[in-house]
């Protein structure tokens, strides 16, 4: 079965590109606007840049990088990290990125979904959930700025930021980041029996098998990756360095 999006998503560090394993161990990787070159000649059917300190440390967005990017691309953009008004969102779209991710803001604020979604049309409004097992076991959602899981019913939240217009859901599985062992089926199957809208499957990619099961379930419009599109070989020597 043909993939319907294969989607590389790369982290933004320092104006850097960086790898992560379960979101620590973060290791430098190249330069974002080269990586930008090499998808372009694969034809990535998307991009999606994560700037994974902006929120966290309460930086600015880097609009000067961002434009630098859009610039090489020849592939629909889509960028998240620090993202926390109305105003911030207007300008990256006038950058030429089609879409925004919000995480951090939208278990903060869920009507900034919504404003967002009227002001720019929910196709443009993406929300990733960054999902974790607590010690028990259980599917939680995790806080990359605060480093911990959250008590918040991981399905009551993915139908509320679809209520308040979300038009496409990041399901990025903290526990298999970076770990290239497959993606977690059975969380990816319980919410895609239950959502309604596209969702992106992220965390834990390892060959191009994994993404075509997993865009079998319903509901699974497209399979994101880093680590898959980043190294190269069994010796994972970094692709995006290749000139």
């Amino acid at each position: 079965m043909l993939l319907s999006r294969y989607i590389p998503c790369l982290l933004l560090k320092d104006k850097g590109l960086v790898k992560s394993i379960n979101f620590k161990k973060y290791k430098y990787i190249g330069d974002p606007l080269n990586a930008v070159k090499i998808f372009n000649e694969k034809e990535a059917d998307e991009l999606m840049f994560i700037d994974i300190e902006a929120s966290k440390k309460k930086k600015e967005i880097d609009y000067k990088l961002l434009e630098k990017i859009a610039n090489q691309s020849f592939m629909p953009l889509c960028y998240g990290g620090g993202i926390k008004t109305i105003q911030q969102m207007k300008r990256i779209f006038y950058i030429g990125y089609e879409k925004i991710s919000l995480n951090t803001i939208a278990l903060n604020d869920l009507s900034i979904v919504k404003k967002a979604s009227e002001t720019f049309g929910s196709q443009s409004v993406v929300i990733t959930v960054d999902i974790k097992k607590n010690l028990f076991g259980k599917y939680q959602i995790f806080s990359h700025t605060k480093k911990k899981v959250l008590r918040i019913p991981f399905l009551e939240y993915i139908k509320k930021v679809i209520k308040n217009g979300a038009g496409e859901i990041v399901i990025n599985n903290v526990d298999r980041d970076g770990k290239m062992n497959g993606f977690d089926l059975k969380l990816m199957r319980q919410i895609s029996d239950v959502v309604d809208i596209p969702i992106i499957a992220l965390g834990g990619a390892g060959k191009f098998q994994d993404m075509t099961d997993v865009i079998k379930l319903s509901n699974i419009s497209a399979a994101a990756a880093g680590s898959l599109f980043v190294y190269q070989g069994p010796n994972k020597a970094v692709l995006i360095n290749y000139k």
